[in-house]
């Protein structure tokens, strides 16, 4: 259940000392309202930017236009953009970002729906995972909401200590991004 992944996060971020922030488009602010329904998550919990259109990917969060015109908005690329964008624009230890194609219509041969990008920064690095999810618009929204707290409490979990000349390194590379 996802409200046990959050108590744990909560409780690993407090325990370590970590501060956490969210990048959304196609779960709308899902996360960072899963993380704040739990009391306590003001002490670690910096905030969320829900970016639905490009022009907000790009004003609110730096992402370049150019990856978007190149990728779009569903792609590796910009979910990696998505996530430093949040974690500078937040001062936060660790961001996890999240953009796909929910459903039920916007999918297409090339990016189908339930197709969803996540990403995760911390000073060690930044890790794009690819999913491709199945349900209906709901449940492709809760299945990524789900992994990004997932991916969250693990890099909670790993710690967030950088090595020397790390910052920025990918750690997880998603179709020979870099």
């Amino acid at each position: 259940m996802v409200a046990r992944l959050i108590e744990r996060l909560q409780a690993s971020c407090l325990e370590r000392g970590l501060t956490v922030a969210t990048a959304e488009s196609c779960t709308g602010g899902l996360v960072a309202k899963l993380i704040t329904d739990l009391a306590g998550s003001s002490g670690y919990f910096r905030g969320g930017i829900v970016t639905y259109a490009d022009e907000a990917k790009v004003r609110l969060l730096g992402v370049p236009a150019e990856q978007l015109a190149a990728h779009g908005a569903v792609s590796a690329q910009v979910a990696r953009s998505m996530a430093l964008g949040a974690r500078d624009r937040t001062g936060a230890d660790i961001a996890v970002a999240i953009t796909g194609v929910s459903g039920p219509g916007g999918g297409s041969p090339a990016k189908p729906i339930g197709l969803t990008y996540i990403a995760v920064a911390d000073p060690a690095g930044t890790d794009v995972r690819r999913f491709l999810w199945a349900g209906d618009r709901a449940a492709n929204r809760e299945a990524s909401a789900r992994a990004a707290v997932e991916l969250l409490l693990e890099r909670a979990l790993a710690g967030v200590a950088a090595a020397p000349g790390a910052e920025g390194a990918d750690t997880a590379e998603i179709g020979g991004i870099a």
